[in-house]
């Protein structure tokens, strides 16, 4: 029984962090490109901006990006999110 009840625990763990959106602001490039609509040159062309310009304020900024328009971000509005920035490390 309480093997039973652990593996539902870690399944349902999991279920819970895979619907969870990914924040364009800490994001690795692993974590971008595991949504779907968003390969490798996205993924780095998320991450170029980000070191450029900041951190995103809005999921709507994400349309400044090469490879973004208006309708990829309205699609992919339920798999991302804007979240509290971290700050970059080696930047002054």
């Amino acid at each position: 029984m309480k093997k039973l009840l652990g593996s539902l625990l870690v399944g349902l763990l999991l279920s819970v962090s895979a619907w969870a959106a990914v924040d364009i602001n800490t994001a690795t490039q692993s974590e971008l490109e595991a949504v779907k609509g968003i390969g490798p040159a996205k993924a780095r062309a998320i991450m170029e901006y980000r070191q450029k310009n900041g951190p995103f304020k809005s999921l709507e900024s994400l349309a400044n990006v090469k490879g973004f328009g208006k309708a990829s971000v309205a699609k992919l509005k339920g798999e991302l999110a804007v979240g509290a920035a971290k700050p970059e490390t080696g930047k002054k």
